[in-house]
């Protein structure tokens, strides 16, 4: 079926849509939010929040802005976002011990196989050392600019400064 059909069905709310677009990127969803989360339990709670957050603003989407897929991502990226940023998640983090923190110290191919499925680590691989530090840390990992200053020991205008070069790049090498 025309992607731009089902679009524009899922905005109508038809469920068959729905689904269909949910079995299409569930997974990649859930990469990305896997990435920043760390715990298959809510991510599979944040990915369910993603679609139905999706399904109630889905006539926001505009084609004009970017692609569907773009577009749900960054809902996924926020839902996870505002989750660590949540409560909840800093309570459940007071007592972890060290093996969580093993894989966020990461090197810079951390990016996980869901996330892969979208074809993204291979672009991300493509930039130099320096965009792959800002792109992980600010897309993949959560970190805010500030945060992302500091863990690079760069100047916060730098890191902004860089992370719309290499957005940019990014766009380039995926012809967006």
């Amino acid at each position: 079926m025309d992607q731009e059909l089902l679009i524009l069905q899922f905005q109508q709310k038809d469920v068959k849509a729905y689904e269909q677009l949910y079995n299409m990127y569930c997974d990649s969803v859930a990469g990305i939010i896997n990435t920043i989360v760390k715990n298959n339990d809510v991510v599979e709670e944040i990915t369910q929040d993603v679609f139905i957050k999706a399904w109630n603003n889905a006539e926001s989407y505009s084609a004009k802005k970017g692609r569907f897929f773009t577009w749900l991502l960054n809902i996924a990226r926020n839902a996870a976002i505002d989750y660590t940023r949540s409560k909840k998640f800093k309570q459940s983090k007071q007592n972890l011990n060290s093996d969580f923190f093993v894989d966020i110290i990461a090197s810079n191919d951390n990016l996980d196989s869901k996330t892969n499925g979208i074809g993204l680590k291979e672009f991300v691989n493509k930039l130099g050392d320096t965009c792959k530090s800002v792109i992980e840390l600010l897309y993949f990992k959560g970190f805010t600019q500030k945060e992302a200053s500091e863990e690079l020991k760069m100047p916060l205008g730098t890191i902004k400064t860089r992370s719309r070069t290499c957005i940019g790049d990014l766009r380039l090498m995926l012809g967006v």
